[in-house]
């Protein structure tokens, strides 16, 4: 194969691409559109069209689509070809500016949560000229919005894109009070840790719960789990290893900058991290990311599992999005430099992010709420629902010193001696990294750990985008026409540490005591189920905000309520189906037949020799029976409980009830077929195993 510089971004019709097809005058024009935000002329469509048509057909592509992000939270696409009827009974190859720029999928077949009745069906996709159009299955992607008819976002791409005008617009008026006229524009950057599971497929292909959820209603744990800690960051495994390499090629042809791979603590658990891009771009990314990981590993007789949890007791899957804050001239608003104690502008910055953390916690938990995520939060590595922040030792010590108007000594990074002559010294960071901290501050970015593994990014930068952009407002609005500005902004800063240091927390997000305090004294939100969060996102405060940046209209939030909540409960429905299914058809035949055949072998026994007390297989029966019996009813009442709750009452009502009384029936029933499993000998277990799953990829 070529070497990787020359087929990086081979399928991407990218900025080298556009100069090397489009002539000087087309290029300039789309780049203003692209930087500047400046309105695209029809006659520039026409020609992008055209070359990027003529580009895709050389790369064997014979369809185009445009490719958008519905609330379903995956990506869909409507297939047509490039081919219309020319006179003489062939085909010519067309693809015109306005093909390019709008589509028409059916809007009312998608979640629109009351935005759009059925009978209502003309959406549009619009094209999104800052995310490069790629090549995926001999068909040519365009990224796109997706809209209503009456202009309602229907998308994550929309309200993504509103998020980063609004905080480009106030962090310039920031920027504009240090003195700096030069920047034009303020972008937000991710970059992210897709955490994920890799199993057998033919074992896959046996757990029903598996294949219809994505993660394992049943499952006694193995002998062996993450015990020994000699997974994470292990040799990678020959198989995987071979996964890992077709992905790595896969991704980069389309420009994704894939570059660290290792083994995660779980066994079959790894992680692939991706390089910073602008937000959107790193949105489209990782939803191709994920659908790429998929393809390929069922090339490789694996299925890649995206849940959150889709092992009890070991790690579950989170993502964890690295968000930063940069200029136009390519300045990170978030890099405290030699002396960040004298750094003003970022400790302004700073301070706005600890306002926007502590201001809208909620709406960060809100971001986040999926029935998978719910099962991992708080546990095995990942955050607690409780949203705070790590700043370190050096930056708390520095906020600390500036709230009491006290001098800053300063913390000395120093050097790490290993004790042997032949290792280098190296400097030591002057704050340790805290793996517990929902929101953690790493050097020039902060890591918001809470993004389960199969969300979108989308909603998690929505939040953190509009909440800085507000902290940011009311920063500007204080600071500008002040008198003395340098006196306004020193008693802005400290006013600021002063209100919401609350949020601040360095130590164990795992610890009971934390949680403690953190509700009860602190006075922060704990919300631990996505029916306990998403309400709140109607929470006036909230509206307020969201749609006086412009992000969010009432309805379209009124929306996203509904949907996140609506499909809380058909997650559930669907799980709960499968476990009275799992449990009716597989599980209770099971059972009965090891403890037929043990009895049999007790009266056998018997016949041969009275005397025999046969108390092993007697205590067997027993317990087997009785575990059936438990295992009937525990499927019967969770029939009963899905009959009774499917469609009662609102969404929101729906949601608590599942929460309440659902959930902790399918707990109750699990609890008892995993003790069966225990007990039961493996030959009768109707599907593969905990440790078959685990452990089965070499």
């Amino acid at each position: 194969m070529a070497a990787l510089p020359e087929y990086f971004g081979s399928l991407v019709f990218d900025d080298r691409v556009m100069k090397a097809n489009l002539s000087a005058e087309v290029y300039q024009s789309l780049r203003r559109t692209i930087d500047e935000d400046a309105r695209l002329d029809i006659g520039v469509a026409n020609a992008v069209a055209s070359a990027m048509r003529d580009w895709a057909v050389a790369h064997g592509a014979t369809h185009f689509t445009h490719w958008f992000q519905p609330l379903t939270g995956v990506t869909a696409e409507k297939h047509d070809s490039f081919i219309s009827p020319a006179p003489d009974g062939g085909v010519i190859m067309e693809f015109s500016g306005k093909e390019l720029i709008r589509g028409e999928p059916d809007a009312s077949s998608f979640p629109s949560g009351g935005l759009r009745a059925t009978f209502e069906a003309r959406g549009y996709t619009a094209w999104d000229p800052t995310s490069y159009a790629f090549i995926k299955d001999r068909t040519l992607c365009i990224p796109t919005a997706f809209c209503g008819y009456n202009g309602e976002a229907l998308d994550k791409k929309t309200p993504l894109l509103r998020s980063m005008e609004a905080l480009n617009r106030q962090a310039l008026r920031i920027l504009r009070l240090f003195g700096n006229t030069e920047v034009k524009r303020v972008s937000t950057a991710a970059g992210l840790e897709q955490e994920y599971f890799l199993v057998d497929a033919k074992l896959w292909e046996q757990r029903r719960d598996l294949r219809f959820t994505g993660r394992t209603l049943f499952g006694a744990r193995p002998p062996k789990g993450q015990e020994m800690d000699d997974h994470y960051f292990g040799t990678i495994k020959p198989r995987v290893a071979a996964y890992m390499e077709d992905l790595n090629q896969e991704l980069w042809k389309l420009g994704i900058l894939a570059k660290t791979q290792h083994n995660e603590v779980a066994p079959a658990q790894h992680e692939l991290a991706l390089i910073y891009s602008t937000t959107n771009v790193s949105t489209d990314h990782n939803q191709l990311t994920m659908e790429i990981m998929q393809k390929v590993a069922a090339r490789h007789g694996l299925v890649c599992l995206l849940h959150e949890k889709p092992f009890e007791g070991v790690n579950g899957s989170g993502k964890h999005n690295n968000w930063s804050l940069s200029t136009d001239a390519g300045v990170n608003l978030l890099s405290p430099g030699e002396t960040p104690y004298e750094n003003a502008q970022f400790l302004l910055f700073l301070c706005a992010v600890i306002q926007a953390v502590d201001d809208f916690q909620d709406l960060l938990r809100i971001s986040v709420a999926t029935a998978g995520n719910d099962h991992r939060l708080g546990a095995n590595e990942a955050p607690p629902a409780v949203v705070s922040m790590f700043l370190g030792e050096e930056l708390t010590a520095i906020l600390d010193a500036i709230e009491h108007d006290a001098p800053y000594t300063g913390v000395k990074a120093g050097k790490v001696k290993l004790g042997a002559d032949v290792l280098p010294r190296f400097r030591r960071d002057t704050t340790d990294r805290n793996r517990t901290s929902p929101f953690a501050f790493t050097g020039n970015k902060f890591e918001f750990r809470m993004v389960g593994s199969s969300d979108s990014i989308a909603c998690a930068n929505i939040m953190l985008n509009a909440a800085m952009a507000e902290s940011l407002k009311r920063f500007a609005d204080q600071l500008e026409g002040t008198g003395d500005f340098e006196s306004a902004l020193q008693g802005l800063i400290r006013d600021t540490i002063r209100d919401h240091k609350r949020i601040i927390f360095n130590g164990n997000g795992y610890d009971a005591a934390w949680i403690k305090e953190a509700v009860e004294q602190r006075g922060l939100m704990n919300y631990p189920s996505t029916p306990d969060c998403v309400p709140h996102l109607l929470d006036q405060k909230n509206v307020d905000m969201l749609t006086s940046h412009g992000v969010y209209t009432k309805a379209e939030l009124v929306s996203r309520c509904e949907v996140t909540l609506d499909n809380y409960c058909k997650t559930i429905f669907i799980e709960a189906r499968t476990m009275a299914d799992m449990a009716r058809t597989e599980i209770l035949p099971a059972i009965q037949a090891f403890a037929a055949d043990t009895a049999r072998a007790a009266a056998g026994k018997k016949a041969l020799s009275p005397s025999c007390a046969c108390a092993y297989e007697m205590a067997l029966v027993e317990k087997l029976s009785g575990l059936t019996d438990q295992i009937d009813t525990g499927t019967a009442e969770l029939e009963r409980l899905v009959e009774e709750l499917a469609g009662a009452g609102d969404i929101r009502t729906e949601s608590e009830r599942i929460r309440d009384r659902v959930l902790p029936q399918m707990e109750r029933l699990r609890r008892a077929c995993d003790e069966a499993e225990t007990v039961t000998a493996k030959k009768y277990w109707p599907f593969p195993n905990y440790g078959d799953l685990l452990f089965s990829v070499r």
